[in-house]
């Protein structure tokens, strides 16, 4: 005997909302297979889970440009036969034109020499440009000299944050307040630059500028540390900005907080990945060409090219790294253009000596101590683990 139910038994109605509702259940999710791979100490979970699918648009969208043919260093220097020439004058006028020629490829493939240079007279100085790209010879110099514990071999060249841009794409401004009457936080409504979703913090609650306090400023990055001067535990607001720090290096490098940290215990250095001690030395190169390069060109930029708060673009992780570990997958371009691996010398004088291998001194950073100071530091997981 059949049973008929008083009802329907399947309605097309409901059959949609458990499609819509399945979607968004797995609106976040990737279709498999993921790759994972370990990359900290066996045990601790410290594994990268990747999308082939997606690390081939990475790959794609992060390949380094061929290198121009060598010219030779034979010949009377640049310094010598051209007038103003500051920054790479003891190349020869071939090698010299050579890396005129790969900044121009760089930085702006349309407009060529003449977006730095009044091409009626190249010594003049009239042009911001020019300038501005000076400085960032130089800036590029220092990096690849001085700051080895970072950027290692590989070395930095325009191109790796330009990437064929007058500005590089990913670049930041210190942010101005949004107030808001009647909202929690004072009378102004003034939030602490927070509760507003920002990509800068990948649409999170947390505070919207985490470059400010830590990639201009010297404040200490602590979540659960204790302050140095009161012995007490850090405010929910400097720990709330810390992880609005961790939560941009995570996406600028495409990775996850298990890259550098046992999630065991966040603060300690023991088991840790040594690319944390890569990213300690990123942070504090951030910040010092933040200050030392970029900051001191306010007046050098035109109005248009400042931020809302009248200072100028400044870098953080994901101006160079684009959403990959290594930028460009660690192409080493600098070698391809040695005179970016130098300190350029004046002209008539004798170039810098080969780059340091010896980074100047700083203390490794302590669990929970105060602010470490400025400077790359040869650090290891075992030195900092006992700091």
């Amino acid at each position: 005997m059949r049973c008929h139910l008083p009802f329907r038994s399947w309605s097309p109605s409901l059959s949609l909302v458990a499609l819509v509702g399945a979607a968004a259940l797995l609106s976040g999710c990737e279709r498999p297979p993921p790759h994972t791979e370990q990359t900290g100490y066996r045990g601790t979970g410290m594994v990268q889970v990747s999308n082939p699918r997606l690390d081939a648009a990475k790959l794609a969208a992060n390949q380094a440009p061929p290198a121009l043919p060598p010219a030779s260093a034979d010949g009377p220097k640049a310094g010598t036969v051209y007038q103003n020439v500051k920054v790479l004058g003891d190349l020869s006028v071939g090698e010299f034109t050579r890396t005129m020629l790969a900044m121009s490829q760089w930085v702006a493939p349309q407009q060529g020499c003449g977006y730095c240079h009044n091409l009626q007279n190249l010594a003049d100085d009239s042009l911001y440009t020019k300038r501005v790209a000076r400085r960032m010879l130089q800036m590029t110099e220092h990096i690849n000299v001085d700051w080895k514990p970072h950027v290692g071999a590989t070395g930095v060249t325009c191109y790796t944050c330009h990437r064929g841009n007058h500005i590089p794409a990913n670049v930041w401004f210190t942010a101005a307040p949004r107030n808001y009457p009647g909202v929690t936080g004072g009378a102004s409504g003034e939030q602490a630059l927070q509760d507003q979703p920002s990509p800068s913090v990948d649409y999170s609650s947390l505070p919207y500028d985490p470059f400010t306090p830590y990639l201009l400023d010297s404040q200490s990055i602590r979540a659960a540390g204790l302050m140095a001067t009161t012995g007490k535990l850090q405010p929910m607001l400097q720990t709330e900005k810390t992880y609005g720090l961790m939560v941009h290096m995570a996406g600028a490098l495409g990775v996850n907080c298990t890259y550098c940290h046992n999630t065991r215990n966040f603060a300690t250095w023991q088991n840790s990945n040594p690319a944390r001690v890569t990213a300690w030395y990123g942070i504090r190169m951030a910040r010092e060409l933040n200050n030392d390069y970029l900051d001191s060109l306010a007046g050098t930029f035109p109005p248009h090219r400042l931020g809302p708060t009248g200072d100028v673009a400044k870098v953080n992780c994901l101006t160079c790294h684009q959403g990959v570990n290594k930028p460009l997958y660690g192409a080493q371009m600098a070698k391809d253009y040695p005179a970016l691996l130098t300190v350029s010398a004046p002209a008539g004088e004798a170039p810098a000596s080969a780059p340091m291998s010896a980074p100047m001194s700083a203390p490794a950073p302590a669990a929970s101590g105060a602010t470490a100071a400025a400077g790359p530091a040869p650090v290891t997981l075992a030195q900092a683990a006992t700091k």
